[in-house]
């Protein structure tokens, strides 16, 4: 009695651009990601494999700073850790992980500088 009759819509022409739609919709979200490697992404990888590097090449007599903030001198080296002289006669032992600087011997510089 109130309710009108429902009719069916004609289907639309079919379009050929289907996917150059969605590329197009895609696009920005491909950019933004571009972007993101190369202003975050990639030189973050950098630097991880500079540090790396740098923790790998620690040898007796660098000057190293620890996770804590701890300077001293490397007195031993072992595969995982190494000993660490951070006064006369006070050595401790440090994983070679937490090491986040290497110093250049005598100038007290990070060797990444």
């Amino acid at each position: 009695m109130f309710a009108s009759p429902a009719y069916a819509q004609a289907a639309g022409a079919a379009s050929g651009g289907g996917t150059m739609a969605m590329f197009v919709q895609f696009a920005p979200l491909l950019f933004i990601f571009v972007i993101f490697y190369f202003l975050l992404i990639r030189p973050q990888q950098t630097k991880l494999k500079q540090h790396r590097a740098a923790i790998d090449a620690i040898k007796k007599g660098d000057t190293v700073v620890t996770g804590g903030g701890l300077i001293g001198k490397v007195t031993r080296v072992d595969e995982h850790d190494l000993e660490v002289e951070i006064a006369a006669n006070v050595r401790v032992k440090a994983v070679k992980s937490t090491i986040s600087d290497v110093r250049v011997a005598g100038t007290g510089k990070p060797a990444n500088d």
